[in-house]
């Protein structure tokens, strides 16, 4: 039987951020956190974090690099210029 609700470790896991990121989105709005009657823990609808998924995924494709972001160098390393006062 599929979870119909995950915790904030699990969120944070699902989605490659940290629990209180969840928290702060919640806190903001972007997730809407239910209430174990319980222990009154934050549990989120895994439907409501599809929909977040797909709106992130949509996002990361939007974004364009800036010019101004060195493209790494042959070794793939980037060199951080560093001017001493």
């Amino acid at each position: 039987m599929p979870k119909k609700f995950l915790t904030v470790k699990e969120v944070a896991r699902l989605l490659n951020v940290t629990p209180l990121t969840v928290r702060n989105w919640d806190t903001k709005g972007k997730l809407m956190a239910h209430r174990h009657p319980l222990n009154n823990y934050r549990l989120y609808k895994v439907e409501e974090l599809e929909e977040l998924m797909k709106e992130l995924e949509i996002s990361k494709v939007a974004v364009k690099v800036p010019k101004s972001v060195q493209p790494p160098t042959k070794s793939g390393v980037r060199k951080l210029k560093i001017d001493v006062l």
